[in-house]
Parts: C-alpha cells; sequence; structure tokens
C-alpha cells in the first residue's frame, strides 16, 4: 500500500460581499484556515462597483495563496 502527500502549491480563492467588514471576515476566515495548509497570501486584488439592481455597492476580491517556502 503506498501513502503519498501532495502538498498545495498555490490556490486562487473568489469573494463578494455588499459590505466591506462581511468581505475582509471572510478573507481573515480563508486566511486561517489555508495556514493549516502552510499557504501564505501572495496577492490580493479586489474592485469595487454599483450594483443598479440592489441599489447598493458590490464588493469582490480575488486572493492568490502559495505554499511557504
Amino acid at each position: 500500500m503506498e501513502f503519498r502527500l501532495d502538498l498545495i502549491e498555490t490556490k486562487i480563492e473568489f469573494f463578494e460581499a455588499y459590505d466591506l467588514k462581511t468581505l475582509e471576515r471572510q478573507i481573515d476566515q480563508q486566511i486561517e484556515i489555508n495556514k493549516a495548509l502552510l499557504l501564505d497570501v501572495h496577492s490580493v486584488t479586489h474592485q469595487a462597483t454599483f450594483n443598479p439592481l440592489s441599489e447598493k455597492m458590490h464588493y469582490s476580491a480575488v486572493v492568490h495563496f502559495k505554499a511557504k517556502r
């Protein structure tokens, strides 16, 4: 029987919310989860746009995680 572990080298996750506090909380929670997988934040890209249908701001972010070296 062969037992093999493969490490995750890179991971990209997408987040969205209607307020910045919620978006920040989602990202912080995922950072803590990914620490257990030995992943650090490599980069964060974010964007805010007005949604005319809901008449609210819509915030989104892309977080790129990479393996700790």
